[in-house]
C-alpha cells in the first residue's frame, strides 16, 4: 500500500510537471502570435542574413518573423491584422539623416521658394502675402536661390538682386527670406530699417553684409551678418505669449510629421535644436504624440551648454520615438552663398577663400564637452578646408584616448573634399553624413565656384568615400531640399537633374543597393541605432515603407514617379496613399 502510494504520488508528479510545461509551451506559442502580419510582398530587408522574403509578422512595435507566406501565416490568430502588400516593393521606413524637423514644418507654413525660378516671382509673392499682413507684421520665407533663376536681375552684386522691388511691395512689413541652403537672409527696407542697418554698420567676423561700389547694403546678409536681422526678428517673436510661441511651434511639427509620413520617412535625424524645443519634443514623446521616430542635435554655444548636459543622453523616450545623443556645431557655411571655407580662392570671387563662421577654438571646446558627456560631435563642414579642419579636430580628440570606443563622430555634409583627406574618414571612424541631393540641386554652379578640377575630384564624392570604406548616409538637409528621400535616392544612383537631365560627374554615382542603405541601416549606425533601426528583421522596430516600384530594378526614369502606398511604423499604418 505504502509503495503504490509512492507510485501514485511519483505519477502525479510527472502528470503535474508535463502540465506546467505544456502550459509553458503554449504561452510560449500565444507569446509568438502575431498583432498584425504583413504578407504577399516583395520586401528588401537590408538583412544580409536574410535578404529577402515574401511576409513580416508583428507584435506590439516590433518584428517577430521575417520570412515565406506560409511561415509567417502560421503566426495569425482571429485577432491578427492581415495586410496584403499585393506584391508591391516593402523596405525599411526611410531615415532622414540630416535634416531640420520644425524647420520643415515652418516651411509649410511661411512662403516657400524652392520651386521659384525667378526673383520677380518671389516678388510676386512677397506682394500677396502683403495684402493680407498686418502692419509691422513680419513676412517670413525660405527657398530662395540666386544661382538657380532661368535669369539673373539686371541691377545684381554676384547675382544677388536689390531690395529695392521687395521693399516697394512691402513697404510697411519687415520682410525676412532666408537662401534655401539657410546661410544667407534678404531682408527689405523695413526690416534693415528696423535693425539700424547703415552704410557705417560693419560686417561682423565670419558673414558679410553683401554691399554694392557704393556702399550700399543691397539686402542680402551672408553667414554671420544673418544674426543683425535675427536679432530684430526676435524681438518680435518675444512680443508673443509663450503659449502662441509654442502653439505656432506645434502647428508645423503636426504639418511636418504628415509630409514625412506622407513620403516614407519613418525617422529623422533632427540637425540641431535649442534645448527649448528639445523639452517640447520630449512632451510630445511622452504624451504619444509623436507618430515618427526624432533622433535629434543639441545645438547651443558651449557657454550656453555649460552646467545644462547632465541629463543628457535622452535615449528612447516616449517608448523609442524621441531620442538626444549627438551636439551640433559648424565650421563653415554654404557653398552658393560663397560661404563654403575654401583651401583656395572661389574660381568666381578672386582672393576669397569662404567663411569660418565659428573659431576653432570654440569647436575644440564643444567636441571636449561631447566626449565629457558621451555624446556625438555632429560638424557641418561644406568646404576643403572645413572638412579637413574637422578631420584634425576629431583626430586630435581621438589620440587622447587611442583605446576608446569608436565614437561614430559624424561630418555633416562633407560636401567638398580634398582627395587627400577621403581616406582619413575610414580611419578615424568619422561618419560622412550627405545628402546625395544637394549634389544634382547645386550641380549648375558648382564647377563655377570651384572650378573642373576641384569639383571632378572632390565635389560630393560618394564613390570614392564607399571605396575607400567610409560610412556615407543620405538625407535632405529639409527645408533646404524637399524632405522626398526619393528625389535624393535618385541623385545618388544617377547624378542627373530630373529638369534638363544634367549629369554631374557620374564617376561618384553609387549602386542601388548602397543607396537604400544610405538610407536605412547606415543612418541608423550613424545614430548608434542599428541594433532597432534600419533592416527588417527579427526583434527590431517594424518600421517600413511601400512602393508602387521596385527601387532595386526599376528603369532610372521610374525612381521619381515612384508612388509612396503605405508608411508604417511601430506596425501601425501611419500614412496609405489615397
Amino acid at each position: 500500500m505504502l509503495n503504490l502510494t509512492k507510485k501514485c504520488r511519483s505519477t502525479a508528479f510527472v502528470y503535474i510537471a508535463v502540465f506546467f510545461l505544456s502550459s509553458s509551451f503554449f504561452a510560449c506559442q500565444q507569446k509568438e502570435s502575431a498583432d498584425t502580419i504583413f504578407i504577399n510582398g516583395k520586401i528588401c530587408t537590408v538583412d544580409e542574413k536574410n535578404p529577402q522574403a515574401e511576409a513580416l509578422a508583428v507584435a506590439g512595435e516590433r518584428i517577430i518573423a521575417v520570412g515565406s507566406n506560409n511561415a509567417i501565416e502560421k503566426l495569425k490568430t482571429e485577432k491578427t491584422q492581415v495586410i496584403d502588400l499585393e506584391n508591391k516593393f516593402v523596405m525599411p521606413g526611410f531615415i532622414e539623416g540630416h535634416g531640420h524637423f520644425s524647420g520643415v514644418g515652418q516651411s509649410l507654413i511661411n512662403l516657400n521658394f524652392l520651386q521659384s525660378k525667378t526673383w520677380d516671382e518671389i516678388v510676386q509673392m512677397v506682394a500677396e502675402r502683403a495684402k493680407t499682413a498686418k502692419p509691422g507684421e513680419w513676412i517670413i520665407g525660405r527657398g530662395w536661390h540666386q544661382e538657380k533663376w532661368l535669369t539673373t536681375p539686371a541691377q545684381n552684386v554676384l547675382g544677388y538682386p536689390y531690395h529695392d522691388e521687395l521693399s516697394k511691395v512691402a513697404p510697411n512689413n519687415p520682410v525676412l527670406l532666408s537662401h534655401a541652403s539657410g546661410h544667407a537672409l534678404f531682408a527689405n527696407a523695413k526690416a534693415m530699417d528696423m535693425a539700424g542697418v547703415s552704410a557705417e554698420t560693419p560686417s561682423p567676423l565670419g558673414g558679410e553684409i553683401v554691399r554694392d561700389n557704393s556702399g550700399k547694403a543691397i539686402g542680402v546678409f551672408e553667414e554671420r551678418a544673418m544674426k543683425v536681422i535675427y536679432k530684430v526678428y526676435q524681438e518680435y517673436l518675444e512680443t508673443l505669449s509663450p503659449e502662441e510661441q509654442k502653439k505656432q511651434w506645434l502647428k508645423g511639427i503636426e504639418l511636418a510629421q504628415k509630409e514625412c509620413l506622407a513620403k516614407g520617412v519613418t525617422s529623422f535625424q533632427d540637425a540641431g535644436s535649442k534645448f527649448n524645443e528639445l523639452d517640447w519634443y520630449k512632451e510630445l514623446a511622452e504624451a504619444g504624440k509623436l507618430d515618427l521616430r526624432l533622433w535629434a542635435m543639441i545645438r547651443h554655444s558651449s557657454k550656453d551648454m555649460e552646467g545644462k548636459l547632465q541629463s543628457f543622453p535622452w535615449i528612447n523616450l516616449g517608448n523609442g520615438y524621441f531620442s538626444v545623443n549627438g551636439i551640433k556645431t559648424e565650421v563653415d557655411g554654404a557653398l552658393g552663398s560663397f560661404g563654403a571655407w575654401l583651401l583656395k580662392s572661389y574660381q568666381d570671387k578672386p582672393d576669397f577663400e569662404g567663411q569660418n563662421t565659428t573659431s576653432i577654438e570654440e569647436v575644440k571646446k564643444i567636441a571636449q564637452m561631447a566626449r565629457e558627456h558621451k555624446l556625438q560631435l555632429c560638424i557641418h563642414a561644406i568646404g576643403d578646408r572645413a572638412n579637413r579642419v574637422c578631420l584634425d579636430i576629431i583626430e586630435g580628440e581621438l589620440k587622447k584616448n587611442p583605446a576608446e570606443k569608436p565614437l561614430r563622430w559624424r561630418i555633416e555634409h562633407a560636401q567638398h573634399l580634398d582627395p587627400d583627406d577621403i581616406p582619413r574618414f575610414k580611419k578615424l571612424g568619422v561618419i560622412a553624413a550627405m545628402q546625395a541631393v544637394h549634389c544634382t540641386s547645386d550641380a549648375p554652379f558648382v564647377v563655377k565656384r570651384l572650378g573642373e578640377e576641384r569639383a571632378r575630384k572632390g565635389a560630393y564624392a560618394w564613390r570614392s568615400l564607399l571605396d575607400a570604406g567610409a560610412v556615407v548616409t543620405n538625407g535632405t538637409d529639409a527645408p533646404v531640399e524637399d524632405v522626398d528621400p526619393l528625389r535624393s535616392f535618385y541623385a545618388a544612383v544617377t547624378r542627373r537633374r530630373a529638369d534638363n537631365g544634367m549629369i554631374f560627374f557620374p564617376e561618384q554615382k553609387i549602386s542601388r543597393k548602397e543607396a537604400i542603405y544610405s538610407y536605412t541601416l547606415a543612418n541608423a549606425y550613424a545614430a548608434f541605432e542599428e541594433q532597432d533601426k534600419g533592416s527588417l528583421s527579427k526583434g527590431k522596430l517594424a518600421d517600413l515603407v511601400v512602393l508602387s516600384e521596385d527601387l532595386r530594378s526599376c528603369p532610372d526614369e521610374a525612381i521619381l514617379g515612384t508612388k509612396v502606398l503605405m508608411t508604417v511604423v511601430g506596425g501601425k499604418v501611419k500614412h496609405r496613399s489615397k
